[in-house]
């Protein structure tokens, strides 16, 4: 297939951030009396939102996170990004490839602008996404996966038919928004199981294996 459109989630797709979000979220909770491993964190929190913290450990603890939990968690997470964050592998070359071929692209990620514009930023992914081409579940209301809105928004917004884009996502809810918002999807399960990423159309472990699945001139 040729998309008119490759749509891109952000964290653990382009951007190698899950590890650190992970360590620094499970490792947040444990200090706080309610122990999780970062593969737990993994299972339970991957692609969902905040709010999803204070539901798991309210049912898996009978615990109840401070007020000011989602806040001083980010404030760790970013100062965690600023010491160090890597692209995830071959991410760079799939953006220059698409470019090259005259494939359009963007990326529609759950995660407020602020986070957002900070990892492509500490990646130096910045220049392969520029204005126009980064959207947010801020710009759709604040409803992210997986609701559709995002997807249906960015598609939207680059005049693209939802049936002409084709998603690459990570998570079971961005599967399922992909899905909902009539988009085929590519799995990408180099950290996920592919067992959890049921719907998609196609399965990759390597981000470059989505370009053998592009028709291209040449």
């Amino acid at each position: 297939m040729k998309p008119r459109l490759v749509i891109f989630d952000n964290d653990g797709v382009i951007v190698d951030s899950e590890p650190t979000a992970h360590r620094v979220l499970s490792g947040y909770l444990t200090e706080l009396g309610f122990p999780f491993t970062r593969e737990e964190s993994y299972r339970y929190f991957l692609g969902n939102a905040a709010r999803t913290v204070h539901t798991v450990v309210a049912d898996r603890y009978g615990g109840t996170l401070p007020a000011d939990f989602t806040e001083r968690c980010r404030e760790r997470v970013f100062t965690a990004f600023k010491q160090g964050l890597d692209a995830v592998p071959g991410a760079a070359a799939v953006l220059a490839e698409l470019r090259r071929r005259g494939i359009p692209y963007c990326l529609a990620s759950s995660s407020d602008h602020a986070w957002i514009d900070l990892t492509l930023d500490q990646t130096g992914l910045r220049p392969l996404l520029p204005a126009g081409t980064v959207f947010s579940a801020q710009d759709v209301g604040g409803i992210g996966k997986p609701a559709p809105d995002l997807f249906l928004h960015a598609a939207d917004s680059l005049g693209t038919d939802p049936r002409d884009c084709l998603v690459v996502e990570d998570s079971p809810n961005g599967v399922r928004a992909a899905t909902a918002a009539g988009m085929p999807v590519v799995g990408y399960a180099a950290a996920t199981p592919a067992t959890r990423l049921t719907g998609a159309t196609f399965l990759v472990t390597h981000l470059t294996g989505i370009l053998g699945h592009l028709d291209h001139d040449g």
